[in-house]
């Protein structure tokens, strides 16, 4: 037995990914645990978890892991804050701690957090190539093309290349500061969003408004070649040396300051939504086309940050040469901590790789699981009142019939998602048909912008009766955003087809108006009995019972917090929004039961002792 740790760690999104003579055993997000969204921290908790999921310890470990190589890293911020001297001492003074502390000396870090008892050593992999290992060694093809984007590894912002069998090679990269990633985050940062957790928001915000600045961008902030490379004009930004991502003349240039943090979107912030958006799908169609002439392959991989831009990969998808692609679900430095092992496996060991119809990732079902005593016990704990189903076929039937009453249901089963995206194991349901459940879902339950989209899930063998995609054709992992098809749209009125900004969320589209955006696109989720086999059985139940197979699917989480791992984390969740139902299991909690059990003012002292707890 070979056991492999990979670990990514201090910059963005921790993680560790265990592989065993492999196979992909476990891999979570820090965040899960600690409940720090995008916990940069060392991932303990993830690493202890994955360790206990094999039953492993740490001096039973073969190789460790890390994603990325920090002393180039460091080179690279040496070099750049000496070319802004004096500009990047303010930036100087604040990274240089951490790195002189913890992050030039992660070989030390890693043999602490295996509590001093692994005596192996620790490799380390370049950025891109992590990203380009996770991206192809799990898919399901024997060769593909590679594409990785994101904001910057060491140097690399953007690389391509080739895997076979159990190597991949990548060929040609775009180096810092020019950065596809690093630009979609200025504009996240001008239109007043977090950066390196606001990019959804500014590609979910993007069809409320025009790309009219488009233009200005390919004429005065970045020369975009027709093989998808560019540079950019850096006089316009300011991650470079400074603090924050524009400069003043990025200001002047879009007519003013950064929109402050929780102020009201204006039709100004939707129309450079719409431009950076635009632009950035151009990248990526250029780059996927250069990169299909350069290696003739008829399939594409890909993985960084950037390939988290659903809209962008289905545009690849609809528009590029490639037959198919093939997104790691995990695409951010998350991934990074899965694509370090998988590439020690294959690549440095030259262990032999075979590949299958349906890929390695498991559906991306890597985190923990919890036992119906453990449930029970969370329960019992909290004085919960709860029914039990008798089984699966009872508990589909049942929760099918909440929904279609359009009751939101919290959706807890079976092993925690690994990535971004909650994919029917922590989820919250609900029906697809109704009129209200967006804005419901939206400012009740998530507790976030009314502009958000919500994603489908549906039947994969009736994808194509509700999407532009073809029969049968598979998005497990909700990374390709799709058209509705024309005969599902709902025909509008001259006055709503000149509704502008914010005012197109107020009527109707489609059939199923709750996951259709404004410009009639889905991020969509097929659901297929091998990889999701509940969760297929309630949207079969779902079907026949109202003749629709879809429903939406969100992230089981609140605005600021990080999905939810625990039955204790789920439970805290559902007690503090106006959710409806909860699943547990088998176990169904009613909101009404729990309020007339509790009452008001015992309710709040009960969630603050659980946050005590």
């Amino acid at each position: 037995m070979t056991a492999i740790l990979g670990i990514s760690a201090f910059y963005h999104d921790s993680a560790a990914a265990l592989v065993v003579d492999g196979r992909i055993v476990a891999a979570a997000q820090e965040e899960r645990f600690t409940r720090k969204k995008h916990d940069h921290g060392f991932p303990q908790q993830a690493i202890d978890y994955c360790l206990g999921e094999a039953a492993l310890e740490p001096e039973q470990l073969d190789y460790v892991g890390f994603y990325d190589k920090p002393l180039l890293k460091f080179e690279r911020l040496l070099e750049t804050y000496l070319s802004f001297v004096p500009a990047g001492y303010r930036s100087f003074r604040r990274a240089m701690p951490l790195w002189l502390k913890q992050k030039l000396h992660l070989p030390r870090e890693i043999r602490a957090g295996l509590r001093g008892r692994y005596r192996g050593s620790v490799a380390f992999t370049d950025h891109h190539q992590s990203h380009a290992a996770a991206a192809f060694f799990p898919s399901p093809f024997d060769e593909a093309a590679i594409l990785t984007l994101d904001g910057v590894g060491e140097w690399s912002t953007a690389c391509c290349g080739i895997g076979r069998g159990n190597r991949i090679e990548l060929t040609h990269e775009l180096r810092f500061p020019h950065s596809l990633g690093l630009l979609y985050s200025a504009f996240t940062y001008y239109t007043g969003f977090r950066v390196n957790s606001g990019e959804y928001k500014l590609m979910g915000l993007a069809p409320y408004g025009r790309p009219l600045y488009q233009d200005v961008i390919l004429d005065k902030l970045m020369d975009l070649k027709e093989d998808g490379s560019f540079r950019m004009d850096m006089r316009y930004f300011n991650y470079c040396q400074g603090l924050t991502m524009t400069s003043r003349k990025f200001d002047a240039l879009f007519g003013g300051p950064p929109r402050k943090p929780e102020s009201e979107i204006t039709q100004r912030e939707m129309d450079l939504a719409a431009s950076v958006q635009a632009v950035t799908e151009e990248v990526m169609v250029r780059s996927a086309w250069h990169l299909y002439r350069q290696t003739g392959m008829k399939n594409l991989v890909l993985a960084g940050g950037v390939a988290l831009n659903c809209v962008g990969n289905g545009r690849i998808l609809r528009e590029g040469p490639f037959e198919k692609l093939w997104i790691q679900p995990a695409a951010g430095d998350a991934g990074g901590a899965l694509g370090t092992a998988l590439f020690l496996w294959h690549q440095l060991l030259e262990n032999p790789r075979q590949a299958t119809d349906l890929d390695r990732q498991e559906g991306s079902f890597l985190g923990p699981s919890f036992s119906d005593d453990e449930i029970l016990q969370t329960l019992h704990r909290h004085g919960a009142v709860y029914a039990t189903a008798a089984d699966d076929d009872c508990l589909c039937d049942t929760v099918a019939a909440l929904i279609a009453e359009e009751k939101v249901v919290g959706w807890f089963q079976g092993r925690m998602e690994f990535g971004p995206r909650a994919l029917g194991a922590r989820s919250i349901l609900g029906d697809a048909r109704s009129e209200r459940m967006q804005s419901v879902m939206n400012l009740k339950i998530k507790h976030r912008e009314s502009f958000r989209p919500f994603a489908p899930i549906v039947l994969r063998e009736h994808v194509h009766r509700y999407f532009d995609m073809r029969p049968g054709e598979e998005s497990p992992y909700m990374l390709l955003v799709a058209p509705l098809r024309e005969d599902i749209r709902r025909p509008i009125t001259p006055e709503q087809r000149s509704a502008f900004g914010i005012e197109k969320l107020h009527f109707s589209r489609s059939s199923i108006p709750a996951v259709t955006h404004v410009d009639y696109s889905a991020r969509v989720q097929t659901v297929d009995r091998r990889r999701h086999p509940l969760l297929y059985q309630l949207l079969t139940r779902f079907h026949e019972r109202t003749g629709c197979g879809v429903l939406i699917n969100t992230s089981f989480n609140v605005r600021g917090e990080p999905i939810v791992c625990t039955p204790d984390d789920a439970y805290r969740c559902f007690l503090m929004t106006e959710m409806d139902v909860l699943v547990l299991g088998r176990h169904i909690l009613f909101k009404e039961e729990q309020n007339r059990k509790i009452g008001g003012e015992a309710r709040a002292r009960h969630l603050a002792q659980f946050a005590m707890d």
